[in-house]
């Protein structure tokens, strides 16, 4: 249950009764009624109010049903219109009855009102009904017709009333004409008025007919035909000061349910990213001694990467860096300097293991950066945006002509086992690609393996826990990006190879047991 779904159940609670005990000693509601006919009469006398032409008098029958009386007309069994039952001590009553929402509201020009005088508007007012600020009419520059109102006055926005923008008001001023302030009789609680008025039932009811399509508004012959379910005075007042009690205790149930709500959805992904820690942590599997050591695995990936250099099959690093261990401390070899590197190294790793940089154990390049023409149909250019979950939405791929194609390729060709990875925008969403479609790419790093020594799907969950962090420090202001430089130069610990299949084999068993949780 959200915060909003408890204090609707709260508030319906309220005005059918079920919120506080009922008291036998309590004046009954049908006294109270009596006293509001009798406050009315007098208040006509004096000429403060106008009589009503048709009033509306309910009552309960000899059979315990609420009949209406409206003007002169013989009374009506209402049973079907009373929404809910309510107890004994209780009266249903028209809104119009018991309040002067229909009567005429004394009005002003802004630039004739004082200026110091209390000027609301609809802005001022939260969604749910809390007053957000006060402002003077002079400060707000208050332009047109404005309705005055007292305070203890209950306020109500008749516009968009699902926004249930009402309170009492703390004092008097000017306001909106969208905004109606109305009294109550027979020193009815407003507190009380303004709980039914934000009751769910009221709420659908009044939603229901408004009338407007952008702007939406309920008319006064609405909200004058409303059947309020009117407790006894004393009972008023209990509903209200429990009300006060508990409602507040709602909005921290709101956050805390909000923030319970987020946990529950970010929890598996959370703990995802901490099953992939470990694994790169060597903390997932158990090392084998007879694993051939990492050491040795780089050792053939360099010579293979030699062989490939010498065929013009890849370029030449410019950073080329040899990382090794001595006295257990860490050093990477840059060119003919030996650096002590225990600094920089991001976490500690098994003696088996070995740390790499990217461009020394893979070969990183990077799609175009340029905007190829485009054409109604041809080879799909794959954006970052067309990278999702793990895999190539293609239906969102614009078109390039053959002969762009061919030119992106040369130095940028997608083959199965290659891992995308986008470098501009939404940095990340690593792609392990094992299809035949023919693409090309912008925009993005193309991960392409140098040899065998390293396990492509092990790379592609490095490159999935490693995005978060390469976000943080990630460059430019409208864009960011990541460039290809610090992708190359970026640290990847290096299990033994067999290490790598036994991680990768333990990884697909535990993440789709998360998509359960």
């Amino acid at each position: 249950m959200t915060g909003q779904q408890l204090k609707n159940s709260i508030l319906q609670m309220a005005v059918q009764g079920k919120l506080v005990p009922q008291d036998p000693n309590d004046e009954p509601a049908s006294v109270l009624l009596e006293r509001i006919r009798k406050e009315k009469e007098q208040l006509i006398k004096e000429g403060k109010i106008k009589k009503e032409k048709n009033p509306s008098y309910i009552f309960r029958g000899a059979d315990n049903l609420p009949y209406e009386k409206v003007g002169k007309n013989e009374p009506v069994c209402i049973a079907d219109e009373v929404p809910f039952d309510i107890p004994d001590s209780w009266e249903w009553a028209r809104l119009g009855m018991i309040s002067t929402y229909s009567h005429t509201k004394q009005k002003i020009n802004a630039k004739n009102a004082d200026p110091q005088m209390w000027g609301l508007d609809l802005e001022d007012i939260e969604k749910g009904g809390r007053l957000l600020e006060r402002k003077t009419v002079g400060e707000r520059k208050a332009v047109g017709d404005k309705t005055f109102f007292d305070s203890g006055d209950i306020l109500y926005s008749k516009l968009r009333p699902y926004l249930l923008k009402i309170l009492v008001a703390p004092d008097c001023g000017i306001c909106t004409p969208e905004i109606v302030p109305f009294k109550v009789f027979g020193k009815i609680n407003p507190e009380y008025i303004v709980a039914f008025l934000k009751s769910p039932y009221l709420d659908v009811v009044i939603n229901s007919v408004t009338y407007g399509v952008k702007m939406p508004r309920v008319g006064t012959e609405t909200m004058t035909g409303l059947l309020v379910p009117l407790p006894p005075l004393s009972e008023q007042k209990r509903i209200v000061e429990k009300l006060s009690e508990v409602i507040p205790l709602t909005n921290s149930y709101a956050k805390v349910y909000v923030r319970a709500a987020e946990l529950n959805q970010e929890f598996p992904e959370l703990l995802k990213k901490s099953i992939l820690q470990e694994a790169v942590q060597g903390k997932l599997v158990p090392q084998d001694p007879a694993d051939e050591p990492a050491s040795v695995l780089l050792e053939h990936i360099r010579a293979e990467k030699a062989k490939l250099l010498k065929e013009g099959k890849i370029k030449k690093d410019k950073h080329e860096s040899v990382i090794f261990r001595r006295d257990n401390s860490h050093y990477e070899k840059r060119g003919s300097d030996e650096v002590c590197i225990d600094d920089e190294i991001p976490f500690e790793i098994p003696e088996t293991w070995c740390w790499a940089k990217m461009g020394s154990c893979l070969d990183v390049r990077d799609g175009t950066h340029d905007t190829p023409k485009y054409v109604p149909e041809g080879i799909p250019l794959v954006t970052s945006k067309n990278l999702c979950n793990g895999e190539i939405d293609f239906s969102t791929a614009k078109f390039i002509s053959k002969e762009a194609h061919l030119a992106i390729s040369q130095r940028s060709k997608v083959d199965a086992g290659d891992i995308m990875y986008a470098m501009i925008g939404s940095i990340g969403n690593p792609v392990l690609y094992n299809g035949n479609v023919e693409f090309s790419i912008k925009n993005m790093a193309l991960f392409k393996k140098i040899s065998n020594g390293l396990d492509m799907e092990y790379v592609y969950w490095f490159l999935y826990l490693s995005q978060d962090t390469m976000k943080k420090f990630a460059s430019g202001g409208v864009q960011s990006f990541v460039s290809l430089s610090y992708l190359r130069s970026y640290w990847i610990p290096v299990p033994p190879i067999q290490e790598q299949h036994r991680i990768v084999t333990a990884i697909n068993q535990v993440l789709p047991k998360l998509d359960t949780l």
